[in-house]
């Protein structure tokens, strides 16, 4: 199975400019947000609700619990500036303070599906010329950076929800860049 593609800064440079121009600008950019942030796969990205980002007052969590998760296993998701600056952004253009519905609304008003998140995805990777690029992308790019940064893989793991460490280091990709910085360290 050929795995995501990791997403230079560059591209999420792209991508934000181009969601600027979008219908629904904030609240895509707050998904794509999510995606980079906090690692989250389209399902769950798609099954979040208000609730799950903000408390009753509107403050900005600083964990969410996802119960909706590719495993079934519940996980802690914790938020960082970025997420939070785009979080308080979108919170403006919330219609609701009711904690059990979409914070990501379709245009139906109703959740997205994990396979229309997906596509959404696709579209907006499609649009700016980004090949290779899907609703795993985010998760991917982040999950590397952090590698990149020295973070463990255990650590890795958590993050990512995933219970197998090998898992985890599927999404992992040497550059040359990890290599040279690696060298400097004997």
């Amino acid at each position: 199975m050929r795995q995501a593609r990791i997403v230079t800064d560059t591209e999420q440079k792209r991508i934000n400019t181009y969601l600027n121009t979008r219908r629904h600008a904030v609240r895509d950019q707050t998904i794509f947000a999510v995606s980079f942030n906090a690692g989250l796969r389209a399902m769950e990205i798609a099954a979040l609700t208000v609730g799950d980002a903000y408390t009753d007052d509107g403050t900005i969590r600083d964990v969410i619990n996802l119960t909706t998760t590719k495993g079934g296993y519940a996980r802690r998701v914790f938020v960082n500036k970025r997420l939070h600056t785009a979080l308080r952004r979108y919170r403006a253009c919330i219609k609701t303070n009711t904690p059990h519905k979409p914070l990501f609304p379709s245009q139906k008003g109703g959740h997205f599906s994990g396979n229309t998140m997906c596509q959404l995805f696709l579209e907006v990777y499609a649009a700016c010329g980004i090949h290779g690029a899907s609703s795993h992308s985010g998760r991917r790019t982040m999950i590397t950076r952090l590698a990149d940064k020295g973070i463990s893989v255990h650590v890795l793991a958590a993050i990512a929800g995933h219970r197998n460490i090998a898992t985890t280091q599927r999404y992992l990709t040497v550059n040359d860049a990890m290599i040279a910085r690696a060298v400097e360290l004997v």
